[in-house]
């Protein structure tokens, strides 16, 4: 099994490591740094939060950041931009972006799990440019074109 690195960040004294919740889950529980007091997140509300942790990634991976389904589904939060992504050569602090879509305020506190990491494989390509790409079948029609049933 390949290690992934955590440094803490300074102030963080108590959060745990990120972690698997089972044994088969795909995602690692991403947990709010907050050590200056609970975020109350109202209707249309993008904050980001740090995760108390800078990472170092294996070599040829990058770390999706995820929505937790049950704060999505459950509560009305949203990553604006997911999956986010942490590249491998990145040494910052963690930070998830939560946006959030519930109806009522909802307070995030310290510690709270609040989206997951997923590892994931990725390999780089040569960019080329052509002047004719090979036909297919599907055509060129966008978003939708292929219909719902």
């Amino acid at each position: 099994m390949s290690e992934i690195k955590f440094k803490r960040v300074s102030g963080n004294d108590d959060l745990p490591l990120p972690s698997y919740a089972t044994a088969g889950a795909a995602g690692m529980d991403l947990r709010a740094f907050l050590p200056d007091g609970p975020m109350e997140f109202v209707k249309g509300q993008i904050s980001l939060i740090s995760i108390g942790f800078s990472v170092e990634l294996p070599r040829g991976t990058e770390m999706q950041i995820r929505p937790r389904s049950g704060l999505a589904l459950k509560h009305g939060f949203l990553i604006p931009n997911a999956p986010g992504t942490v590249d491998e050569d990145y040494r910052g602090v963690v930070m998830v972006g939560l946006y959030y879509v519930g109806d009522a305020p909802f307070v995030i506190r310290h510690g709270d799990r609040i989206a997951q990491a997923v590892i994931a494989q990725v390999q780089q390509y040569a960019c080329v440019e052509v002047d004719a790409l090979s036909d297919t079948t599907r055509g060129d029609g966008g978003f939708g074109s292929t219909g719902l049933k």
